[in-house]
């Protein structure tokens, strides 16, 4: 690069550092001189109800993440066989495919927090032998069935995203359908979805919250029950807090993975 791309290069860092501090000073100072901005710090941004709020919500954030561990375990292999499912060729498996459609499109339309309210209040209140009463089971159960619907349509459009040769290739060397799919275009689909991937993850980490409504004392919930106690919102702030400090990595690592793939694509292309 020659001195004078570099100079406009320092030139456009600088302008880009000034305008983000005038921008950000200016809205900061908008907010602290507004008239009711003494009413709300002492409501949002208390820091002795946030040094008394934070220990609780952060023990109940630790179901979060739990939450989110365990149905992610599930959604991962759930999604991959019915993308499978929806890739397969012919009119035998016609009925398959129709019935990866309609849970799709069902799970992917209706509302996850009434999924959750359905299951968690409905399941349980059948009485059946042997179906567990516990609301923390049938929140995972909903986030799972909810994310697999979504999750699968990003392995889909990766095992689409692979050229039909690739495919060609595999069955000229003896394989049947299912173990071109298994072996040669699942590996290429997965790696080209891990960055959709991790945006459907940092979505389902905040839909834990929603867990709470079963009474399961989550994050969001204990938060609910420290503003019962002292009519303070500052133990929000707490929990947001928290989920940011797990989203926030997550969303960078993806633009990550994002800009080293383009970047091998370009050396791809200009190789």
């Amino acid at each position: 690069m020659s001195a004078r791309g570099r100079g406009e290069g320092r030139r456009g860092v600088v302008i880009a550092v000034v305008s983000t501090v005038v921008v950000f000073t200016a809205l900061g100072l908008a907010i602290v001189n507004s008239p009711g901005w003494p009413e709300v710090k002492a409501q949002f941004f208390n820091w002795d109800e946030f040094k008394a709020t934070f220990p609780d919500v952060l023990h109940a954030f630790w179901l979060n993440v739990k939450l989110f561990c365990i149905a992610e375990v599930f959604i991962l292999p759930l999604a991959l066989l019915l993308a499978i499912v929806r890739s397969l060729p012919g009119p035998v498996f016609f009925p398959l495919r129709i019935l990866a459609i309609a849970y799709t499109d069902f799970f992917r339309g209706v509302p996850t927090i009434l999924v959750i309210v359905t299951l968690g209040f409905g399941a349980p209140a059948l009485q059946l032998q042997g179906v567990p009463q516990s609301t923390l089971f049938w929140g995972i159960v909903s986030l799972v069935l909810v994310y697999t619907a979504y999750v699968s349509e990003v392995y889909r459009a990766g095992i689409e995203s692979v050229h039909p040769s690739q495919n060609a290739a595999a069955r000229s060397l003896g394989l049947n359908h299912l173990q071109a799919v298994w072996y040669v275009i699942v590996p290429q689909a997965v790696r080209r979805v891990i960055p959709p991937l991790l945006n459907d993850f940092i979505g389902l980490q905040k839909d834990t919250a929603l867990v709470g409504i079963l009474g399961a004392i989550e994050a969001f919930k204990q938060t609910q029950i420290d503003q019962a106690a002292s009519f303070n919102f500052t133990s929000s702030v707490c929990a947001a807090l928290l989920f940011v400090a797990i989203t926030i990595p997550l969303a960078r690592f993806t633009d990550w993975l994002v800009a080293r793939d383009r970047r091998r694509q370009f050396a791809g292309a200009t190789a």
